[in-house]
């Protein structure tokens, strides 16, 4: 599955700090349950990622109401 497919599959996201000065993504759905930790200066660059994304489909999207 590639990051243009869709998908049926129902999942929940948690993003917060753990008590190892961690940043966790917890990803929970289909019988999967998925921690992720980083570093506060990878979640900062996984966030600046995320940012860029959402202006990039921000932009398609204004493209396509024209």
């Amino acid at each position: 599955m590639g990051i243009n497919s869709q998908s049926e599959i129902a999942a929940d996201l948690q993003i917060g700090p753990t008590d190892q000065g961690m940043v966790r993504i917890y990803v929970a759905g289909g019988g999967v349950e998925l921690p992720m930790d980083f570093d506060p200066e990878e979640a900062i660059e996984i966030a600046e990622e995320i940012r860029a994304a959402a202006q990039q489909a921000e932009a398609l999207q204004a493209k396509g109401k024209k």
